[in-house]
């Protein structure tokens, strides 16, 4: 954005020790004297964080996911971008995945304006009242000047308007310019953390074997078959007086049913 302020945008001519003023435009032309000043205003500053993992890194190119689930792809990173890590400046080929970076931003703000001032003396070569005037500058050329609209001029004491500048009276023209600025400029801030490392793998511990001794099997033994047949060295004794205990229980019942039919038959007779 620029401005030109009228107020010091102004011709200063100089007609027999009388001072009048002509606001002019000036074009570019030699013999015309330049000046800059800059007067700078109250700075602010803002800060942004941004955190992120990095998850893919491939030669120049590296993923980042932000906190928000947002992966960014970073291409081309220079090798001048470095995260600080515990004191050291690691560059994109020293990253790892895992790694956690945060990257602080501080932005400051300048306002500021910027006054040109440029100067250019000479003599009314021709005046094209009430729009325009060409002088004769040092160097011999001539240039011509706009004059804005409703200028007005004071010569010998007394108000006059473009009509009123003769040829031969020496001008200076004096046009200030204020173009006001905003500076910024940021300064940026990386840090990271490695991811833990993996952990140490245990160490190996001796193994044992015990060597039982093999347990015989059992042994089957087959059980010896029943005897069919006494040993020849059982008596027949035994055997004698049980067939004799035998027959005389036979006789004994065979007496007592001989009894009771005869008892039997008496009761009928």
């Amino acid at each position: 954005m620029m401005s030109s302020r009228f107020s010091g945008t102004i011709l200063r001519g100089l007609v027999g020790g009388t001072v009048f003023c002509i606001a002019l435009c000036l074009p570019s032309a030699a013999q015309v004297q330049t000046s800059k000043t800059t007067a700078h205003g109250e700075s602010t500053k803002s800060v942004k964080v941004e955190r992120g993992e990095v998850v893919y890194v491939s030669g120049n190119s590296v993923v980042i996911k932000g906190e928000d689930g947002e992966l960014r792809h970073f291409n081309n990173v220079p090798d001048s971008v470095t995260v600080n890590v515990d004191g050291q400046q690691l560059n994109v080929h020293q990253i790892k995945p895992g790694m956690k970076i945060e990257k602080q931003t501080v932005t400051t703000t300048t306002p500021r304006v910027v006054t040109t001032v440029q100067t250019v003396t000479g003599k009314v070569f021709h005046v094209t009242p009430p729009n325009s005037v060409i002088l004769t500058l040092e160097d011999g050329t001539n240039q011509k000047f706009n004059i804005p609209k409703g200028q007005k001029f004071t010569i010998s004491g007394k108000e006059t308007d473009a009509f009123g500048l003769k040829k031969g009276m020496t001008v200076s023209a004096q046009r200030v310019v204020e173009e006001p600025e905003t500076v910024l400029t940021q300064e940026v801030a990386r840090t990271g953390k490695m991811p833990p490392p993996p952990p140490a793998p245990k160490p190996d511990l001796p193994i044992l074997v015990v060597f039982l001794p093999a347990t015989p099997a059992p042994v089957e033994t087959a059980a010896e078959p029943e005897p069919t047949a006494l040993p020849k060295t059982a008596s027949d004794l035994p055997l004698i007086g049980l067939l004799g205990v035998l027959f005389c229980g036979i006789s004994l019942s065979a007496m007592a049913i001989r009894g009771a039919i005869s008892q039997l038959a008496s009761l009928r007779g």
